[in-house]
């Protein structure tokens, strides 16, 4: 087998893994509620393969420094989400979602013009949730219409995410951890949310699964840097394990947190 065959029948296999993670939480999603939703939506679905394909390919030193610029860009998600919840409640779908993306492709843009520290990132991600959770707190309770699934749908998460991947595994060694990180942040998932559920269950609906995710989002954001200090001192397979450790166990606290506040309330 030539070598460029190889790499290609080796990069579709990724891609097919990690759209297979995608649509997997998308439907639990779509069958959960908003709550639950937001939950399974801020587990690393789609960055998480990303990266495990990055640490394949490069050294612990890669992975680290990639999870530097990965950090801000959680910022960058949750005033993306911020911005569609808004705009969702009045607007079309084209509205709402071409500003979301708007915002984070400026912010990804100016994040990728500095270098990172840990202590940077950490801060731009405090001040940002500081900012996004009160915010968003209004949006949440909305109840959750049946979903009818189309045959598209499956096909253009899986798309989305598969793509992604592809780019991410085909030019990290020529653009460099940086851009990497940036990369392997984009979300998917919300944006296959907004785009398949706004114009079938409407805006705020929709808003709500993205306004819920805050907390979720941030814990993620701790994941990240977890991702860095792991594989700067132990390795890409500690860091990554951690990460995802420490993304099930903050959702799972999440979710207790709120079973035990719904008959309080």
């Amino acid at each position: 087998m030539s070598l460029d065959l190889h790499f290609i029948l080796f990069l579709l296999l990724r891609m097919a893994i990690a759209a297979a993670f995608v649509v997997s939480a998308s439907v639990i999603t779509e069958r959960s509620g908003p709550v639950i939703g937001a939950l399974v939506a801020t587990l690393p679905v789609s960055a998480g393969p990303s990266y495990v394909f990055l640490a394949i390919d490069h050294d612990a030193a890669f992975i680290a420094q990639g999870a530097l610029s990965s950090l801000p860009v959680n910022a960058a998600t949750i005033f993306m989400a911020l911005a569609y919840v808004v705009l969702a409640q009045r607007h079309s779908l084209l509205v709402s979602c071409g500003s979301a993306f708007a915002v984070w492709i400026a912010m990804a843009s100016i994040i990728r013009m500095f270098d990172w520290t840990l202590t940077a990132g950490l801060a731009v991600n405090l001040i940002a949730f500081g900012i996004c959770i009160p915010l968003l707190a209004g949006y949440r309770h909305v109840k959750m219409p049946l979903v009818t699934r189309r045959w598209y749908d499956i096909p253009m998460r899986a798309a989305l995410v598969a793509t992604l991947v592809a780019i991410v595994v085909s030019t990290s060694s020529w653009v460099g951890p940086r851009i990497s990180g940036i990369i392997a942040l984009y979300p998917v998932v919300f944006s296959s949310m907004m785009v398949i559920l706004h114009p079938r269950i409407g805006g705020p609906p929709t808003a709500a699964v993205l306004a819920n995710s805050a907390w979720g989002l941030l814990g993620f954001g701790m994941a990240i840097a977890v991702v860095h200090v792991g594989a700067a001192h132990f390795g890409s397979a500690v860091g990554l394990s951690l990460a995802l450790a420490t993304c099930i166990v903050w959702n799972l606290t999440l979710w207790s947190l709120a079973r035990r506040a719904r008959p309080m309330a």
